[in-house]
């Protein structure tokens, strides 16, 4: 069941304001960005644990490792895109001594819409997966959010990206939904062919599954919000039991989902993998909702790119 769209942003500020009143060792860092990255919330009720750091991403990050270094929990968020300014402080002061800092970023991929290709960041997963330590999050809607934070925070003592949106989402979770680093969630089963998708991308792959049904296409559904690590067991399952997969992410093709469960395949069980997402391409200024269907990423798309897949592979399997 789809319910009403909510902000991912709001359950973050929310969260973190919960779990830092149940902790003092938990600490917020911004750049200059709170009122949209909802940290402010935090700040509001602890301003002697919250620090905006300005427009200074690298020293951001640099005090991040810094605090948890010292024995603190930290937090530290800006847009997606302005943090990849501080790849080299990512990689040396964070990674390198695999501290306890995690960065929650906000207005990802082509869904930040009229601000257009210079804030439009659709590699940024590819970029923070390929760093060790770094394991990586795009959760699907708001409660799955609140988990995330309340999982890393009680679970986990490593570096975490985790990717949020600036729209609002439809609800797929209830609200006591667990969510477990390195585990997928089977939203719809189905024999024919499996989508995985992830972020955004979740509930449209829902409303395709629906729309395949009536074309006679058993479609299951899995959201793979832990992008690294990722849900080995359930993409081999997938490839075993349906024998088809599709894709769907709100970022590049490479280096992102598809990349990593075509990588899975064919390495154990190769099948046909079809990725959905951005081609080797930047952004466009426009609404948020026409920019899927402009790239080629919209329902439309899933259905007919999944019908593809599914005929593609049918003939291979009447071949004697």
């Amino acid at each position: 069941m789809i319910g009403k769209p909510e902000s991912l942003r709001d359950a973050y500020g929310e969260e973190l304001t919960r779990i830092g009143d149940a902790d003092r060792d938990v600490v917020v860092l911004d750049a200059d960005l709170s009122s949209s990255t909802k940290t402010s919330i935090f700040g509001k009720k602890f301003p002697e644990r919250f620090f905006n750091m300005g427009i200074s991403e690298q020293s951001m990050v640099a005090t991040a490792a810094g605090l948890a270094l010292s024995g603190k929990k930290v937090y530290a968020s800006t847009f997606a895109v302005f943090l990849m300014r501080a790849y080299e402080q990512l990689r040396q002061s964070v990674c390198y001594n695999n501290v306890n800092a995690k960065f929650v970023v906000t207005h990802s991929g082509i869904t930040v819409g009229e601000d257009g290709a210079t804030h439009q960041i659709v590699e940024d997963v590819g970029i923070m997966s390929g760093l060790p330590n770094m394991s990586v999050i795009v959760p699907v809607d708001a409660p799955e959010t609140r988990s995330v934070i309340r999982h890393l925070h009680d679970s986990t003592s490593t570096p975490f990206y985790v990717r949020l949106t600036r729209e609002k989402f439809p609800v797929l979770n209830d609200a006591d939904y667990e969510f477990k680093v390195g585990k997928s969630v089977t939203y719809r089963d189905g024999s024919d062919m499996s989508i995985i998708a992830s972020g955004s991308m979740v509930s449209f792959s829902l409303e395709a599954a629906e729309q395949l049904k009536g074309k006679g296409i058993d479609a299951r559904v899995i959201n793979m919000s832990s992008i690294k690590p990722m849900d080995r067991d359930a993409v081999l399952k997938a490839a075993r039991e349906t024998g088809r997969i599709v894709t769907a992410e709100e970022h590049s093709i490479y280096n992102g989902l598809g990349s990593r469960v075509a990588e899975i395949t064919s390495e154990t069980y190769p099948v046909g993998v079809s990725r959905i997402g951005m081609r080797d391409t930047f952004g466009k200024s426009g609404r948020s909702w026409d920019l899927f269907d402009y790239f080629h990423m919209g329902v439309s798309d899933i259905v007919r790119i999944s019908e593809e897949a599914f005929r593609k592979e049918s003939s291979y399997e009447n071949i004697s």
